[in-house]
């Protein structure tokens, strides 16, 4: 849960860092630091807090000239943030450095064993202990950086993307990985290495993607070399073009990314079923659907994995998949799924959601069932992440890129390839009529422009944010569909402005949540028109009676809710099965606008990064 940059070419090493430090911000951002080298001396800078903080602590520490660099900023694991647990770490000697996403588990008894060599530690992290390995193997056993690294990281348990400079030998970076993404820009006479493709768009399309348990030398003027860790053999690097652009990781005049990223939704859930939703000729076609369709239609069941917003994407899925497939559906954390010794069977098809497609905890239930037979289905925004290459066919969302940590078009975007899978094989199976098959098609293309209509909430959330910026405590209820939506509009809240806030089912309210009610309890319901509107009236007389504050989300022209609650947010009619793409868009305005005027940092909430990669 770090962001790693590096370079080596013929340019000014700092500028490029930093820079790709500020668009690797959303990885981690409780210490940041960098290392430079110009040919004699290896400069060091590192500092708790944001790269702005470290931008202003170089600038007075160390003189930023040099073609080589490297950075990195932390999500602490091991030790606490602060200026000496910061990366990048120095060996003893001073001649190695290194930056680390991710944890080595076993670095207490390595660390043992180093003490009792006379090996000396500065830092409570587990990095420091795997420089200082790799240091001892390349003295002991005088090998090459590359050799030595490979050896140490034979020795490690746990996950890694690793890059480690020798000053001895200044004109290579090595760089590996296992379970954290690394990417490595391949440009003319110049390499830049970091945790995503965003920190070197402007400098190269081309990147290679290094694979769980490879390593990579990277040399001035001559080809990169890949290898595998565990047998050294050789791996030809597979170069793809970049599909992302700089327009899409700035800000474009929004004033936060999460900001921006909401307002996107039309266009990304657009973008998501270009191509493969074609209402007018009654066709969804996607290729990982097509070409293993079989799979799905023996399915004895269909287990859906992932975690956090993704987790609740899933929750819609179970409903819509139950619905239109008639196929059981289970949805597991993916964080407790290979705790608990599942079962799973070879006719069981596992669906894994990410976002990032990194996510640790997602890999790892991949990876389980994988091991037990079951066909594994990934669906994540990332082109060429971890999950996209661990599962047996998938589907990207096509959302573009997500840098605000609290997940938003992510959510729709996931819902909406979610529902065309669902729709692709009730047609297949049957089990929606033909006109019913021809609804959902034609509403879910529209569904953009109905997004469109509920961002026009927009000034209505920020007057209700304005009225509860305050509240310590609020709940969220759902019935049906919006279960799941009443879950993910309590996380966003949470996320961003550190409200306590739960989502409930609306009927379970009375089985104890019901008792925190109160007249400064703010309850937001999500009753729109369709789907079990007359349970939810009840539900909110419920709460009416005992004097709580209902801010209710309602189908445009209802008057039945609008007569209970204290606040409405009018949203535009929709069919039940669809209307989460509807429902989470004025909760997400109203979590936005609330932790703006609560002067929380939206895209940076505390303790809190974008990609998981550490269980």
């Amino acid at each position: 849960m770090c962001g790693i940059v590096g370079y080596i070419g013929h340019r000014e090493a700092y500028p490029i860092v930093i820079k790709g430090l500020k668009r690797l911000e959303y990885r981690g951002y409780d210490s940041a630091g960098v290392m430079l080298y110009d040919g004699a001396d290896l400069k060091l800078s590192k500092t708790k807090g944001k790269v702005s903080s470290l931008e202003e602590k170089t600038s007075k520490e160390i003189s930023t000239n040099g073609s080589i660099g490297m950075g990195h900023t932390r999500w602490a694991t091991h030790g606490v943030p602060n200026d000496v647990n910061s990366h990048p770490h120095l060996s003893n000697s001073g001649d190695l450095a290194i930056i680390h996403n991710g944890i080595i588990e076993n670095y207490a008894p390595l660390k043992e064993e180093l003490i009792k060599r006379g090996y000396t530690f500065h830092s409570d992290t587990d990095t420091e202990v795997l420089v200082n390995l790799i240091e001892e193997i390349q003295i002991k056993e005088k090998l090459t950086l590359g050799k030595a690294v490979q050896v140490a990281l034979n020795q490690v348990v746990g996950a890694y993307a690793i890059a480690v400079f020798d000053k001895k030998n200044p004109d290579e970076i090595v760089v590996a990985r296992l379970g954290s993404p690394l990417a490595i820009g391949v440009g003319e006479g110049e390499y830049f290495i970091a945790s995503d493709a965003s920190p070197f768009i402007e400098y190269t399309s081309n990147a290679v993607y290094l694979e769980d348990g490879e390593l990579a030398n990277i040399r001035l003027h001559k080809p990169m070399k890949v290898r595998k860790i565990k047998d050294d053999s050789l791996v030809d690097p597979y170069i793809q073009e970049l599909q992302m652009n700089l327009e899409q990781i700035e800000k474009g005049g929004y004033d936060h990314f999460m900001l921006k990223e909401i307002y996107e939704q039309p266009s990304v859930i657009k973008d998501t079923y270009r191509g493969r939703l074609h209402a007018n000729k009654g066709i969804i076609q996607m290729a990982g659907i097509e070409d293993n369709i079989e799979k799905f239609l023996n399915a004895d069941r269909i287990i859906i994995v992932a975690c956090g917003t993704s987790w609740h994407a899933g929750l819609v899925a179970e409903y819509v998949f139950e619905e239109f497939t008639r196929i059981p559906v289970e949805v597991e954390y993916a964080s407790e799924f290979r705790y608990r010794n599942p079962i799973i069977n070879s006719k069981d098809v596992v669906i894994a959601i990410s976002q990032s497609g990194e996510t640790a905890d997602t890999m790892a239930a991949i990876k389980l069932a994988k091991e037990k037979g079951a066909f594994v289905f990934g669906v994540c925004n990332v082109v060429g992440s971890s999950i996209s290459r661990e599962s047996h066919a998938g589907a990207y969302t096509h959302a573009g890129p997500e840098i605000g940590v609290a997940s938003t078009k992510a959510f729709t975007t996931q819902i909406t390839v979610l529902t065309m899978i669902a729709l692709r094989l009730a047609k297949a199976k049957g089990t929606l009529s033909h006109a019913d098959f021809h609804r959902y098609l034609e509403e879910l293309e529209i569904i953009p422009e109905k997004v469109k209509e509920a961002l026009e909430t927009n000034d209505r959330a920020k007057e209700i944010a304005n009225v509860f910026k305050d509240s310590h405590n609020c709940l969220y209820l759902g019935r049906g569909y919006n279960f799941p939506v009443a879950l993910e509009g309590a996380l966003k809240l949470k996320e961003i402005s550190y409200i306590h806030a739960e989502g409930y089912p609306a009927a379970e309210m009375k089985h104890g949540p019901i008792a925190l009610i109160d007249a400064q309890m703010p309850v937001v319901v999500i009753a729109p028109k369709q789907g079990h509107y007359d349970k939810i009236v009840s539900n909110i007389q419920e709460i009416k009676s005992r004097s709580g504050i209902i801010i209710a989300v309602v189908t445009k022209g209802d008057t039945q809710v609008r007569e209970l609650a204290d606040y409405v947010i009018e949203i535009p009619e929709t069919s039940d099965a669809l209307s989460p793409l509807i429902t989470t868009i004025p909760l997400q305005l109203l979590s936005y606008h609330i932790a703006v005027m609560r002067e929380c940092n939206v895209d940076q909430p505390r303790n809190l990064a974008k990609s998981v990669t550490v269980e």
